[in-house]
Order: structure tokens, then C-alpha cells, then sequence
């Protein structure tokens, strides 16, 4: 019964009542933050680099860092989150690449390409990145989205 809400770079997260958005609190963290998900116990958060930090959502305490993975070797500027039938999904910023993430072990054990989810022709000079990744439990439906897309996509994988 509470929403949390990351800056980016002021590095606080506010607390709020997500019926009223009334502000309950607020915690303070020392990286930037870039995403935010939960696994229904943990806070599960991203700052850009190639870690995932597990916070205690009763004070935003860091209870487990994991450092990300593929083929051996770091993965940086993850950012957007979902946590999506017991794995991390996470963008990787300035790419049409999202990672599936183990969250025991930090390893990418798959690779999503959207490249040209977003067709060539709905692309504008505001058009930004890839950074929306959405999941319905109730129905098991994925959304993938970007900064100032015209659209949202709901996605299958095969």
C-alpha cells in the first residue's frame, strides 16, 4: 500500500499513499536512480551501472547487490525494471536491448531485440529511447513502451 518514486539524480526516493499521492516519507540513497521494481519483498533497483541493489522497502536499506552479467562480462547502464515471473527484466539505455535477468545469480540468461519495435515511420526528432516495461499479473500481459513513443506494444515472446 505504498508508491515509491525515484529521482534520478537528486537521490531520494519519495514515499506516497497511492490512492492520494499524499507524500508519507522519504528515504535517501548514494547513486543516481535510473529504475524500480519488486519482487513483493524486496525493492529491487537500478543507478545506470551494471548492479541491481535489493532495499528494504521499511527503510530503503541495501540488504544485496548484484552485479550483472552476460557471457562473463559487466552489463552497464541498466535502467527501466520489471519483475516478471520470478526474473529482472531490465532495458539496457541507449539500446533497443532488454536483459532477462536471474536474480540469485546476476546472470543475462536471455536477450530481448526491439529493434524496430517502433517503426522507422512513427519516429520524431523527440522520439527517445526504448524505457518502459510494464506486466500484468492478473492476465500475464508485457508492455514495452519508449520516452515519448506514439505507442505501447504488447509483447510475446516466442
Amino acid at each position: 500500500n505504498r508508491l515509491y518514486l525515484l529521482t534520478w539524480r537528486e537521490k531520494t526516493c519519495f514515499i506516497c499513499n497511492p490512492d492520494t499521492f499524499e507524500k508519507l516519507g522519504e528515504f535517501r540513497y548514494p547513486t543516481e536512480g535510473w529504475g524500480l521494481t519488486t519482487d513483493g519483498k524486496s525493492l529491487i533497483m537500478s543507478d545506470g551501472s551494471d548492479k541491481i541493489y535489493f532495499r528494504d522497502p521499511r527503510n530503503f536499506v541495501t540488504t544485496r547487490t548484484l552485479s550483472v552479467t552476460a557471457n562473463g562480462k559487466p552489463v552497464n547502464l541498466l535502467n527501466e525494471l520489471e519483475y516478471i515471473n520470478g526474473e529482472i527484466w531490465a532495458n539496457v539505455y541507449t539500446s533497443d536491448f532488454i536483459v532477462i535477468i536471474n536474480p540469485e545469480t546476476g546472470n543475462v540468461r536471455a536477450v530481448v531485440d526491439c529493434t524496430d519495435l517502433l517503426p522507422r515511420n512513427l519516429r520524431k526528432p523527440e522520439t527517445d529511447v526504448l524505457n518502459g516495461i510494464a506486466y500484468n499479473p492478473a492476465d500475464g500481459k508485457i508492455y514495452l513502451t519508449g520516452k515519448y513513443w506514439p505507442k505501447m506494444y504488447r509483447v510475446t515472446l516466442k
